[in-house]
């Protein structure tokens, strides 16, 4: 049971890192658009991301991709921006499938891209064959699925708080919140190291 909490544990600081701010903005991207009634729909993207994380994991634990580093360091501020910037021009526009199925469609991309970032810390804290670090992998994911529970309730509470006490409408929470995403993750896309190759 221990071994159970040390990978759970692992996967909720994955997420909870305050140096790895980039899964916090991607899911405060993905969560400023709804309200807590709405609470179905963020859960399954939530699992989305999970599923694209964990299945890239799977994969490069048998080695069956593999993508070097610094396109995954491309790409991840890439699929933020995408996210943030896709609120940006939905803002105020009523939701249909056609949006759920895009931003479904993003998240398990940022999944995938996420979890080869990862994949190789992963890789060197699970030395052994790949069918034993399959019970650990599925302790991580279930330890990142509870970290992003809980940092989208929190942005849901930041959202009941602005809309309530200071009037905020859901538009425009949408477009504060979004903009300062592009605006932390902007800079981090200039200074990529494949600009300066």
């Amino acid at each position: 049971m221990s071994d159970f909490w040390i990978f759970f544990k692992v996967g909720l600081n994955h997420v909870l890192d305050i140096h790895g701010y980039d899964h916090l903005l991607f899911l405060i991207a993905l969560t400023v658009p709804y309200v807590a009634k709405e609470w179905k729909k963020i859960l399954i993207l939530v699992s989305f991301f999970t599923l694209g994380h964990t299945l890239s994991l799977l994969l490069s634990v048998f080695n069956v991709v593999s993508v070097k580093a610094i396109f995954v360091e491309l790409l991840i501020p890439i699929t933020i921006f995408i996210a943030a910037f896709f609120n940006i021009i939905m803002a105020g526009k009523s939701s249909k499938n056609g949006n759920m199925t895009f931003v479904a469609s993003v998240t398990v991309f940022f999944g995938i891209i996420h979890g080869l970032g990862f994949s190789n810390y992963f890789n060197s804290i699970l030395p052994g064959k790949p069918i034993d670090k399959l019970a650990p992998l599925c302790e991580f994911a279930l330890g990142i699925e509870c970290a992003q529970i809980l940092v989208v309730i929190s942005v849901l509470i930041l959202a009941f708080i602005a809309q309530t006490l200071f009037r905020f409408n859901k538009r425009d929470f949408t477009l504060i919140m979004s903009s300062f995403v592009i605006g932390v993750i902007v800079p981090i896309l200039i200074e990529n190291p494949i600009w300066h190759k």
